[in-house]
């Protein structure tokens, strides 16, 4: 199992700037559990650490949190969101993923 992200959402990621996704369904997976990261057809050698699993409505959503996000406004998160979901409904209730990046993913020889 893996979150999987947009092409530009993925940079975020790997760069660091992207530790926390909103989900409008329950994404499958656990809290503490470790996931490989995918782009395209293809497994990166990189993990993410499922560190907090939570719902929240998507209008609650705080500046820190935003930025947590990989954006820098609530007006860039929303036109994202609104790309990716087609639409922005501040009372919508959507499951909120905190993540952290882990050592590079050894493979056994």
């Amino acid at each position: 199992m893996t979150l999987l992200f947009k092409r530009p959402l993925l940079i975020k990621v790997l760069s660091g700037e992207k530790t926390q996704t909103r989900r409008p369904r329950r994404p499958n997976v656990k809290l503490g559990g470790e996931y490989r990261l995918k782009k395209g057809y293809s497994w990166l050698q990189t993990r993410i650490t499922v560190t907090g699993l939570d719902r929240q409505r998507l209008g609650d959503i705080t500046p820190e949190e935003i930025r947590r996000e990989g954006f820098r406004s609530l007006e860039e998160f929303k036109a994202a969101w609104t790309s990716i979901y087609g639409g922005w409904d501040p009372d919508q209730v959507v499951w909120v993923v905190d993540f952290m990046l882990t050592e590079t993913f050894k493979e056994k020889p």
